[in-house]
């Protein structure tokens, strides 16, 4: 039986490589994900899955191995990409997670991540981490929002 872990969805150039190689202690370098790949402790998806509605059933599939979800957009993306309740799809915690707050200077309360922040909770996230991949900021605090996630759902299934 395969290793229950956080399952990384969001569209392409969102981040979620660069966001697992900083949680990771990986090299940064750009990589893009051309089919799932299991990095140590996380799942990296292909942007392709959340972007085209037919291959939401690659992400049911894929979560059956999570026990998380971290779904992230960059501050930058002005697409609606995550459905209101895609959550329901999942019973698991979701994060949501603004990346490139560099772009923004790590304002929280620039209008470009209140509306991203909000597309995320409108999709289900219960908790919404900042943080900018490119320079490593707020990795720890989504490292540990995971964790926090994790051990809820590993309480829940028991």
């Amino acid at each position: 039986m395969m290793k229950k872990r956080p399952m990384f969805v969001g569209p392409i150039g969102c981040g979620k490589t660069s966001t697992i190689q900083r949680l990771t202690h990986q090299e940064f370098k750009y990589n893009k994900t051309q089919s799932v790949e299991f990095f140590q402790d996380y799942i990296d998806t292909p942007g392709e899955y959340i972007e085209h509605r037919r291959m939401y059933t690659n992400i049911a599939t894929t979560a059956m191995d999570a026990n998380v979800v971290v779904i992230i957009l960059g501050v930058n993306d002005q697409r609606l990409i995550f459905p209101q309740g895609f959550s329901t799809m999942f019973a698991m915690p979701m994060i949501g997670v603004v990346n490139k707050m560099d772009l923004v200077n790590y304002d929280v309360q620039h209008p470009d991540y209140l509306r991203v922040a909000a597309q995320l909770k409108a999709a289900g996230a219960k908790e919404i981490v900042a943080v900018s991949a490119k320079d490593g900021e707020n990795i720890p605090v989504l490292e540990e929002a995971i964790k926090k996630a994790a051990s809820k759902e590993s309480n829940t299934a028991k």
